[in-house]
């Protein structure tokens, strides 16, 4: 046998070894199971910060303007007011649950109480479903659980009050142009503000006091008002939400109280607008309703007792933002956080980053 053929079949039997070819499914395996374990325990750990610590959300409107602009992207902290444990059997990730299923929940200590003025995620009250998968809602707390609440052209009266006013807080004005004098659109635009409608040299902007300030010097202007809706002005002519049966339109709502648990409520045709929600889908009662005469699970009797706190959001852009002030209250299990930090900003009109918005804190 020559020398190159004994070092061949040296080759193949090594080659051909039944304890290699084992060794290496043994560490194939074993590689696959530790990326395996791997994976699985950063989703589980990945659930866990979702659920009681964070989470990530996107601003895709103008309602918070400025303050948040569209295309921010948010931490919201969610053990500031206490996270609230699982309420659905769903499918991590994504909006698929398991319809009919009540899951028993608790909202566990957070480091903070809900204060006037803070911006809060929540989800959306009047949406269908179970709580937790409702729309998501970003809105500045304006009413606390008792508060008495009361617009009066535009104005919003806390507790008899003016509430505070922010310099990044938009709504429309009327701006007067001189006769015979344009105004021009690019140089609104470069102010920030934008133009809901042009008339023949009136037009109505919407904007930040600050923004009008500086258009009240502008030579081509004559005078810039806060523009308040009249008083036969509809603005709920739809009438798709049963908080807004009762007012005329969202400049001015006449005096309430942002319910609370433990107050007892008489029920009547007149403020049948301000509970029905409260009383049917939150709280889930059997109500009958006969005018004035109320059956409520059962019994005929026109006083109930709140079970829980609610509160009442509205939007930085106060003309072009749906509220409260349009489908009522938000109870306190529809809380899921405190907006946080803006962790990235996309300009989707320049399609650039917002650098300067990039970790910035949300006051």
């Amino acid at each position: 046998m020559s020398k190159e053929k004994g070092y061949l079949d040296k080759f193949r039997f090594w080659d051909n070894d039944p304890d290699k070819a084992k060794n290496e499914e043994i560490e194939a395996k074993h590689w696959a199971r530790e990326w395996l374990d791997a994976l699985v325990w950063a989703a589980i750990a990945a659930i866990i910060l979702r659920t009681f610590f964070f989470g990530a959300y996107r601003i895709p409107t103008p309602s918070m303007e400025k303050t948040l602009l569209t295309g921010d992207f948010l931490i919201v902290s969610k053990l500031a007011y206490g996270p609230r444990s699982p309420m659905t059997l769903s499918v991590p990730f994504t909006d698929i649950y398991m319809p009919g299923v009540d899951v028993p929940w608790v909202r566990l200590p957070g480091y903070t109480e809900i204060e006037r003025e803070d911006i809060v995620v929540f989800n959306y009250p009047i949406d269908r479903g179970p709580v937790s998968m409702k729309t998501n809602y970003i809105k500045r707390a304006v009413g606390m659980p008792g508060d008495v609440l009361e617009i009066d052209e535009k104005i919003l009266y806390v507790n008899g009050e003016p509430s505070e006013e922010y310099e990044t807080m938009m709504q429309n004005y009327r701006v007067e142009v001189r006769e015979r004098i344009r105004l021009s659109p690019s140089k609104v635009r470069d102010t920030g503000a934008s133009i809901v409608q042009a008339g023949n040299g009136t037009h109505i902007i919407n904007m930040t006091p600050s923004m009008a300030d500086e258009m009240r010097e502008w030579g081509e202007i004559n005078s810039v008002e806060l523009f308040v809706l009249p008083d036969d002005f509809d603005t709920f002519s739809r009438r798709n939400f049963n908080f807004s049966e009762g007012y005329t339109n969202h400049d001015r709502l006449g005096e309430f109280t942002v319910p609370y648990k433990g107050k007892e409520v008489e029920l009547s045709e007149d403020n049948w607008h301000l509970y029905q929600d409260i009383l049917q889908r939150y709280e889930r009662n059997d109500v009958e309703k006969d005018g004035d005469r109320f059956v409520i699970n059962g019994e005929e009797t026109n006083r109930y007792t709140i079970q829980r706190d609610y509160y009442f959001m509205m939007g930085d852009n106060r003309d072009d933002s749906e509220d409260s002030r349009y489908w009522g209250f938000v109870p306190d299990d529809h809380i899921i956080g405190k907006a946080s930090m803006v962790y990235f900003s996309w300009d989707g009109e320049r399609w650039l980053p917002r650098f300067e918005r990039i970790f910035s804190l949300i006051n």
